[in-house]
């Protein structure tokens, strides 16, 4: 069997699981709802209890898009880092994003108290929050950009994105440090990751966004392909690696900044994703990359989503902590394995 041939199956079944996942997704959860109910209400059908139409459209249905936005954007961004930095271990968090939204929010719900009050209830409400994180990731972006300017090695580029975030997360733990309990606890719950709590204009927006990022990240993939022999090969082939290389950390500011901002720092997607592709599709070009990061970004962040329901449950886990218990066997069988990257 040819390659083509044999990606073409693999996508088509990795579409098609896709969207079963996508309906498992709405289905599952502390009430159960039949698949069947769940189409009707998606289609515009009759649903034999208005109830079950109601969380379907109104929590079910914008948690699920939420999902999928969030792992299609967070999975990119690792495929991106990884290749621009020559590093199977490179993510979008390397440069610093999550740390610097955090970094935000944690001034607007740590640091509320001692604004006054209007400017306070203004701050913590869900558009504050979301304002906040997207600020606090735009400022890093920007630094590590500026940085970058004056810097030729991308692994220094690395570097100095680690060195943010550490400094970003060392302020954050000052402000915790002065911080009431009910202070820490709005912000532990931000820092867990959620996908549920958006609203339909907000998923616009952040809809928006992500495909912002991933048409930047689409027209870099030319570009991706070329650095995987490394910078000066590439620049053989004409291509300007300080352009290509600035659109791809716009595109990967763009895709993890606008993620971080509405869902949380959600953790190893961005990482394990892009690695589990190339174990299934077994190749290094970048168009068959894409597509195939792109639908299991996806698919396993609606796993992911599914488990921290426990569906039949009334208890909901951090989506956060469903998916690093997922990226860090991948990320020791990374350093058990030490391949290098291709």
């Amino acid at each position: 069997m040819n390659n083509q041939k044999r990606n073409t199956i693999l996508f088509s079944f990795l579409f098609l699981g896709l969207i079963v996942l996508f309906f498992v997704n709405i289905s599952f959860g502390s009430i159960t709802i039949p698949f069947k109910e769940v189409y009707n209400s998606l289609t515009g059908g009759y649903s034999s209890k208005s109830t079950w139409e109601y969380i379907i459209i109104n929590y079910r249905l914008p948690k699920a898009i939420t999902a999928v936005l969030v792992g299609m954007g967070l999975s990119i961004s690792g495929l991106l880092m990884q290749t621009l930095f020559r590093n199977p271990l490179a993510g979008p968090y390397v440069l610093g994003l999550s740390s610097g939204a955090s970094l935000g929010v944690a001034f607007v719900i740590l640091g509320a108290s001692v604004l006054p009050s209007f400017l306070s209830d203004l701050l913590l409400s869900p558009y504050g929050i979301v304002l906040a994180s997207t600020l606090g990731s735009t400022s890093v972006l920007l630094l590590v950009l500026l940085v970058s300017q004056r810097l030729r090695d991308t692994m220094a580029i690395l570097i100095v994105g680690l060195m943010f975030g550490s400094f970003t997360s060392a302020v954050v733990g000052v402000l915790t440090y002065f911080s009431s309990a009910e202070q820490l606890q709005k912000f532990t719950f931000w820092s867990m990751g959620n996908l549920g709590n958006l609203s339909w204009p907000s998923i616009l927006i952040l809809t928006i966004c992500v495909l912002l990022g991933l048409f930047l990240s689409l027209l870099s993939i030319k570009p991706l392909n070329a650095l995987l022999l490394g910078e000066n090969y590439a620049k053989s082939m004409g291509l300007n690696f300080n352009k290509a290389r600035l659109i791809i950390i716009l595109a990967t500011s763009i895709l993890a900044g606008s993620i971080t901002a509405y869902a949380g720092p959600i953790a190893f997607i961005g990482l394990a994703v892009p690695h589990i592709a190339k174990l299934v599709f077994q190749t290094s070009n970048h168009t068959v990359l894409f597509w195939s990061t792109l639908l299991f970004g996806a698919a396993i962040m609606l796993v992911c989503d599914v488990v921290s329901q426990m569906p039949g449950m009334e208890i909901t886990l951090p989506i956060n902590a469903i998916t690093s218990i997922l990226g860090a066997p991948v990320v020791i069988w990374l350093l058990v394995r030490k391949r290098s990257f291709k």
